[in-house]
């Protein structure tokens, strides 16, 4: 649990409940904090086989653990104080909870739907109906495909779904009543389609009790079909269902109504239906169900074989009530369906942010006389940009950064196979302009598609302090004089980004870093970052940004970050950002 103890929030306690917890500014963390102080991804708990973590995601302005800022990946014990900006949380393995984040919150008045099915009026873009084999208990009935036309004559009432109104209950209201409240009381709760049917059906037969039968049938949206998925009968529950026709069902889809038939077998048209002739029911109502934004869920279809005992109009109202319970229950099933499937989503792409949090440095180089500066936050869960420092055995160090078209998963496992690619092409060539020249002919066999990734790469001599520069189709480098004057690294020897042609051959540009300057590599997550009026931060800004700026290279760094998020106001992040800078010291 963590409960915070200083700042805006003061008082409020979060149950950490799941595998990872993100804590930051942006919209989708789990606790989130309104402070422009504080990182769109600050930083995150983790818990293993019942043991947690802190970890801090790179923030701008660092995590803290009892007042020790944190390095690495720590574990919790009970008591300890995480401090964030002028937050502190703290965190707890036992206790009661006094307060929630969240108070769930629900509605206590009627459901409003949309009642406009989407359902082509052709015949041939009809759900096909079909049998499933039956699970247990009563045998599913065959289908029986129609040729014939109900005709209006046959139709002793019907309910239009395309327009809404006041529904009249005529006759014995209070038995309507009680069988709204049945229906409701019984398939509130229920979550599962499995547990949900069974109910329903039970229902529908208390609640028209001259009912021989009721069959459920539930759209397969990915196969277009409409399935028998349960059925309920009145004597005999061993008993072979009678087959059902698709007749009926079909005009209701057609026609966008819930209809009633007093007699299926007084019609001339309808009674030359081969699909109908054998039939042994005489009375029917079909209904479907549709969900709130009027999208087919399934059908109902309720039927006797007593003449004496047919439908009339109260009991088409009835099914007008009740069906629209069964299509909320059947929606709340689906949408609680997706809900978990959504919910192993995000644990998958939390664990694949964890995997490439894991591929990108956890420590900054100390290699005097030079300081380092890094900054990674993916637009996403997972990101597409890349950055690498890498130990040479000669004792220089290889500093890498790299965008992949795109952004998301596929982005996120190119970088990690650009990871391992980079590192081995760099130990095993003998210069930077020939490891990239390695890099790209790896990469362009190695089926990726139509994939590029922009990239650049520095190789630092600590003794000379001289760099060696290859770019690879990205964003020019920036080199800031001691006097903060900064300028582009161009060079006339940018090539083509990698994956684009195999055969490129790529040089390199030298130069020697002087005493208080600094170099600068980013993707463009930071130049083309938006405001809320579609302005981009732009090259140019960031250029003059450093020059009316002074201190440290992490200093640099930082306050280049905070007035991009400063610029944006608020505004989501489109692209991955990446930001690598290293300065040699003045004396």
């Amino acid at each position: 649990m963590l409960t915070m103890i200083e700042g805006s929030q003061r008082g409020e306690q979060w149950e950490l409940g799941r595998a990872e917890t993100v804590i930051g500014r942006q919209q989708g963390c789990d606790i989130l904090l309104d402070n422009g102080a504080v990182s769109r991804n600050h930083a995150r708990i983790l818990e293993s086989h019942g043991t947690y973590y802190i970890e801090d995601m790179r923030s701008r302005n660092s995590t803290y653990l009892n007042e020790q800022k944190l390095e690495r990946k720590t574990q919790l014990q009970d008591n300890d104080r995480i401090g964030i900006c002028d937050v502190v949380f703290l965190f707890q393995t036992s206790g009661s909870s006094t307060g929630s984040t969240a108070k769930d919150s629900t509605d206590s008045g009627s459901a409003v739907f949309s009642m406009g099915l989407q359902v082509d009026e052709g015949e041939g873009n009809l759900p096909e109906i079909v049998s499933v084999p039956s699970q247990k208990g009563t045998q599913i009935p065959a289908v029986v495909n129609g040729e014939g036309v109900i005709d209006k004559a046959s139709i002793l009432s019907s309910y239009s779904l395309s327009t809404g109104g006041y529904l009249r209950l005529l006759a014995n209201p209070e038995a309507k009543l009680k069988a709204l409240i049945d229906l409701s009381s019984n398939l509130s709760q229920l979550l599962t389609i499995e547990h949900l049917l069974p109910k329903l059906l039970d229902c529908l037969m208390r609640a028209f009790p001259l009912a021989d039968r009721a069959v459920l049938l539930l759209n397969d949206l990915e196969k277009n079909q409409l399935q028998i998925r349960g059925i309920r009968l009145r004597d005999d529950e061993s008993a072979i269902s009678p087959p059902l026709s698709t007749t009926i069902i079909k005009y209701a889809l057609r026609h966008k109504q819930i209809v009633l038939s007093e007699d299926v077998l007084e019609d001339e048209r309808f009674s030359t239906a081969e699909s109908v002739a054998n039939l042994r029911i005489r009375s029917v109502m079909c209904a479907p169900l549709m969900s709130a934004t009027g999208q087919l869920l399934g059908i109902i279809q309720i039927d006797t074989a007593n003449i004496e005992g047919r439908f009339i109009t109260e009991d088409l109202e009835l099914l007008v009530c009740l069906s629209n319970q069964a299509s909320l229950a059947i929606d709340n099933v689906n949408l609680h369906k997706q809900a978990l499937a959504q919910r192993d989503l995000e644990r998958d792409l939390e664990f694949a942010n964890s995997v490439q949090m894991g591929f990108l440095p956890t420590e900054r180089p100390n290699l005097a006389p030079f300081q380092f500066y890094d900054f990674y936050e993916p637009a996403q869960h997972v990101g597409g940009d890349f950055f690498d420092y890498i130990k040479l055995p000669d004792g220089k160090l290889g500093v890498c950064l790299g965008d992949v078209a795109g952004k998301g998963i596929p982005a996120a496992l190119l970088m990690a196979r650009l990871y391992s690619m980079t590192r081995y092409s760099l130990l095993t060539s003998p210069c930077a302009a020939s490891a990239v020249t390695d890099l790209n002919a790896s990469i362009s066999l190695s089926g990726l598609g139509h994939r590029f990734i922009t990239f650049v790469l520095a190789v630092l001599d600590p003794k000379t302090a001289q760099v060696s520069i290859v770019n690879a189709g990205h964003l020019p480098p920036l080199l800031r004089h001691a006097d903060g004057t900064t300028e582009a690294i161009h060079g006339h020897d940018s090539g083509l980004p990698l994956g684009v042609s195999g055969d490129c051959v790529y040089e390199q540009t030298e130069l020697i870093l002087q005493p208080g300057e600094s170099l600068f590599l980013l993707t463009d997550g930071l130049t083309e970052a938006m405001n809320p009026t579609n302005d981009i931060y732009s090259f140019k800004r960031i250029v003059d940004f450093l020059q009316n700026q002074s201190g440290s290279v992490e200093h640099l760094g930082e306050a280049l970050v905070s007035d991009v998020d400063k610029f944006c106001a608020g505004r989501a992040q489109s692209d991955d950002i990446c930001l690598v800078c290293f300065r040699r010291s003045e004396s």
